[in-house]
């Protein structure tokens, strides 16, 4: 056997392989999408599965906006995302800056501290968090769904890493033109880590645009409802229409995949920028 013949056999079996992988992934969103297309007379249950519907129709997503306010879901999940995403990326970047770029006491103790926090589980400080929601007056508010989830260690670490990456001459130039802490960290170094910046809005939009259990425990008014909330609603407490509930989720993944298609050519730049570097 030659050895091109080699190759392209050792290449034909990875592509092979990567299909495969790549089918078992997205067999869920198929099997998703297959039953809110289908219509009231097909078995979405039956065996053999059945993926391509008989008669494809989107009036399960009709009937998804008449029973519940999917709309004001939508416009919930969409302000919380995006005021999250905000406060994420630039307290997370006021904080790793000092830690990168400055020397002071304690910087590593306080690095490591931070760090600590990513090992311990969110229903552990759900209950001091919440008492905390009460107490300030933040529950059945967007406050409420925001501020106590809006900034965490891994957003921290990201930046820390993409700001030890910059050579420490681009601010040492920046310092000699007469630029003060701010100024070197807003108009220079930002700039310069746009890719972690993305990788983090990315991570940042899927966990709040995603997150069920700490908006179910703050609100209890309706207007504030985020999707998974909403669309939880779609599940009776005896019987549950499986075409609503597979249109609902459709409907709140969609979001998810156009930010990554827009921002996934920063995502791999701002993964390898988040390497660990001592």
């Amino acid at each position: 056997m030659s050895q091109s013949l080699k190759k392209v056999i050792k290449k034909g079996l990875l592509y092979l392989l990567l299909f495969t992988i790549a089918l078992i992934t997205i067999g869920p969103f198929l099997w998703l999408l297959s039953t809110a297309l289908k219509s009231g007379g097909e078995n979405i249950f039956q065996y053999p599965p059945k993926l391509i519907p008989e008669s494809p129709t989107l009036v399960n997503f009709l009937k998804v906006r008449e029973a519940v306010a999917i709309e004001r879901y939508f416009l919930n999940s969409t302000f919380v995302a995006l005021a999250t995403i905000s406060l994420n990326i630039v307290v997370s970047a006021l904080a790793a800056y000092p830690l990168a770029r400055m020397k002071f006491k304690f910087k590593n103790i306080i690095f490591y501290g931070i760090l600590g926090t990513m090992m311990v589980p969110f229903q552990i400080l759900m209950i001091s968090i919440y008492v905390f929601s009460v107490r300030t007056g933040i529950t059945d508010s967007y406050a409420g769904l925001i501020l106590p989830v809006a900034v965490n260690a891994f957003g921290i670490f990201l930046l820390r890493q993409a700001f030890l990456k910059i050579p420490v001459d681009i601010e040492e130039a920046a310092i000699i033109d007469g630029c003060n802490s701010f100024q070197i960290w807003w108009r220079i170094l930002l700039p310069l880590i746009k890719p972690s910046i993305a990788t983090l809005a990315i991570f940042t939009f899927m966990m709040s645009w995603s997150r069920f259990m700490w908006p179910l425990i703050v609100i209890s008014n309706p207007e504030y409802y985020t999707l998974p909330i909403g669309i939880s609603y779609l599940s009776g407490l005896f019987s549950s229409n499986w075409r609503l509930i597979a249109a609902g989720s459709l409907i709140s993944i969609i979001p998810i995949i156009i930010i990554f298609l827009f921002l996934q050519r920063y995502f791999i730049k701002g993964a390898m920028a988040g390497a660990v570097k001592g």
